[in-house]
Order: C-alpha cells, then sequence, then structure tokens
C-alpha cells in the first residue's frame, strides 16, 4: 500500500457495512442484500449525488471533491468528527502521493522549550512528546520509571509507540489493557496517514507493522479512526504494580504534528502515591 488514494476505497467500504439500513429507514429492496450495511446507491441517495460520482469518489477516481460533497457523504455515512477529518484529507487534491515519493521522514526536532519544560515536570509528572507516526521523540526520567523503560538506549527506529506496543513482547505485560491500547495505536496511526500524508513516517511504520504483525492487520481493517486526545491507561509497573494513569495529549500549535503527552493520577489514589515513590527514588539516585 503505497498512495493514499489507497485508504480511500476500503474506509468507505467499511464506513457503509457498518451502517444498519433499517435505523436509516430504508427498505431492504426487491432482493436480500449480499452485504452487510448500505449499497452505494443508498449513500449516493442519502447525500444528493449521482451514483457514478459517488462510485468515483470510493474508487479514488474523483477529483477535486468540493467540501459541501464531502460534508454531504460524511452526513450520508454517519461519520464521527475524527473520520470526517480523516476523509478529507485523503481525498484532499495534492495528498495522493505516494509514501516513497514523500518528503523524508526524518524525526522532527523538538524544540528546547519543550525540552525544558520536560525537565520541569520530571520529578512530578511523567510526560512525552509523539511526533508524526507515533514517534516518541522527547520524555523526562520519570517517564522512564513509569514506563521501565530506558529511551536513551534504544534505537531511534524503535522509538515508536505502534512498533513498542506490537513488537515489543514486554508491551503486553506493561499494558494491562493491551488491547484498548493497541487498538488506539492503531487508530491513532491511521489518523496520522491522513493529517500527515507527505511526512511519509505513518506509512513506513505501517506497511512494517502489517509486514510482521498479524494483529496489527487484524485491527488496521477495521478501518477505524480516533485522535485521542485524552483518557486513562493502567500501566504495570514490575516493582509498584498496577498504576492508572490519567493522560492529556496536547498539540504543540507552532509544531505541526507534535504532541506533549503528560500521565497523573487523582489526588489521594494509590497511584499518586506511587508517582510520589517513582519521583523520590529518581530525587535520591540523582
Amino acid at each position: 500500500m503505497g498512495h493514499v488514494e489507497d485508504e480511500i476505497t476500503p474506509f468507505l467500504k467499511a464506513r457503509r457495512a457498518a451502517l444498519d439500513p433499517a435505523e436509516l429507514g430504508l427498505p431492504n429492496g426487491v432482493t436480500r442484500r449480499r452485504v452487510n450495511g448500505l449499497r452505494r446507491e443508498e449513500v449516493a441517495q442519502l447525500a444528493g449525488i449521482s451514483v457514478d460520482y459517488y462510485t468515483r469518489i470510493e474508487q479514488g477516481r474523483a477529483a477535486a471533491i468540493s467540501d459541501a460533497v464531502l460534508d454531504a457523504v460524511a452526513r450520508a455515512l454517519r461519520l464521527t468528527e475524527h473520520e470526517h477529518t480523516y476523509l478529507r484529507n485523503i481525498t484532499a487534491p495534492g495528498r495522493r502521493t505516494a509514501a516513497g515519493a514523500c518528503a523524508p521522514a526524518e524525526r522532527p526536532l523538538v524544540r528546547p522549550q519543550i525540552r525544558e519544560l520536560l525537565d520541569a515536570m520530571g520529578e512530578s509528572v511523567p510526560a512525552m512528546v509523539y511526533g508524526p507516526g507515533t514517534d516518541l521523540l522527547a520524555w523526562n526520567r520519570l517517564a522512564k520509571s513509569v514506563y521501565s523503560t530506558d529511551f536513551d538506549a534504544l534505537p531511534a527506529e524503535d522509538l515508536n509507540g505502534a512498533r513498542i506496543v506490537f513488537l515489543d513482547p514486554f508491551a503486553r505485560e506493561l499494558y494491562l489493557d493491551w488491547e484498548h491500547v493497541a487498538e488506539d495505536s492503531v487508530s491513532s496511526l491511521r489518523a496520522d496517514i491522513g493529517k500527515f500524508p507527505g511526512h511519509g513516517r505513518a506509512y513506513r511504520v505501517m506497511c512494517e507493522l502489517r509486514d510482521a504483525s498479524p494483529e496489527f492487520s487484524r485491527f488496521w481493517e477495521n478501518q477505524d479512526v480516533s485522535d485521542r486526545q485524552h483518557g486513562v491507561k493502567r500501566i504495570h509497573h514490575p516493582e509498584l504494580g498496577e498504576l492508572v494513569l490519567t493522560y492529556e495529549a496536547l498539540e504543540l500549535p507552532t509544531d505541526p504534528g507534535q504532541r506533549l503527552c503528560t500521565y497523573t493520577a487523582p489526588t489521594g489514589s494509590e497511584t499518586e502515591r506511587k508517582l510520589r515513590e517513582l519521583a523520590t527514588r529518581i530525587t535520591v539516585s540523582v
């Protein structure tokens, strides 16, 4: 898979198949449906466009699709906000470029000011910076302690969230909700492919994981898209046991594609106590 348009067909087919015609007030028709979900002509009807035009859109053959048409297709398919954004990105003119012809996928540089911020939080708040394609770009000492991983010792190629989840056996011990984390990783990677097609890194990670991990391929075929910006992660620490962490992924507006991710715990919780213990160990060891 090397082109953005390769993503259009399976995505729209999956979204059609996910809909229940009965819930949309559509009849079964004279003949029984051979596949689940909506037919192309039904999507076209709901979107107010011709069947031929919708077919060309789904097959990646439609050029310069207007925002109004994409909005109508999104409404017809009941797309979420993230799915709608993804559809806009993968169908936009100029984004249909081969991954191999994209700009080099170097790891973006993290500004010194952001590294200073990470260090300032290093004894109280675990924090990391992620880039396009779920690359891990920077971290502080407390984050390394929480994840029980010396990120400084890993090769740059291995510093990638999705690769760690699917290729590092330790990940299944680390994440107590591994299936949920894996699903989120795939959905985020798909969102990055839509947002940063010219970068190329997300494609390369996706292609590698499809070859290396049957489980990644299984999640990938679900065609899920999410740009999750907050949530909860349950992490198993080898010495302190379960950590229940609330995370926030904060976009860095002047650094496109970079996010500052922080991990905290409710005041008075057992996890907060454990974080303080980890912070104390860091202070003593310095």
